[in-house]
């Protein structure tokens, strides 16, 4: 079964990352982990949905910017602070999909910090940057 990991900003995707991320996830099926925050990881989880994917939530243990998407009590992961959980999906992840605010790299971005991670422990990661494509 595929595991995929998400990551995103709390602004939300683009219109055109919605769509990127759509077409990657067509067809597809298997977990989909992610945040459980407002934003990029709410869109993300929709979609997901839609295209067949059970989402596995790894909610903050910060509530303020928690989305409360809808899921069974078994498929929500402990309430950890914000960069352990983003490991914990990384690391239960065979692969990351990141949507950056930014096309470039940011030091003090959440986002960026799981991308880092993910790339340091060998996980392909799928990059969606602003604009819809597909970046490195």
């Amino acid at each position: 079964m595929t595991a995929i990991g998400f990551t995103g900003t709390q602004e939300g995707m683009t219109e055109a990352q919605k769509a990127t991320l759509l077409r990657l996830l067509e067809g597809g099926a298997g977990e989909f982990h992610h945040g459980d925050c407002i934003g990029a990881d709410a869109q993300a989880h929709a979609i997901a949905v839609e295209c067949g994917y059970c989402p596995i939530l790894h909610p903050p243990t910060n509530h303020s910017k928690r989305a409360w998407c809808d899921v069974p009590p078994h498929l929500m992961r402990p309430e950890k602070p914000y960069l352990a959980r983003n490991r914990d999906i990384v690391d239960e992840a065979s692969s990351l999909i990141a949507t950056p605010l930014h096309a470039e790299e940011q030091q003090r971005s959440g986002t960026w910090s799981t991308l880092r991670y993910a790339r340091s422990r060998g996980k392909p990661v799928f990059l969606i940057l602003p604009d819809g494509s597909i970046g490195r």
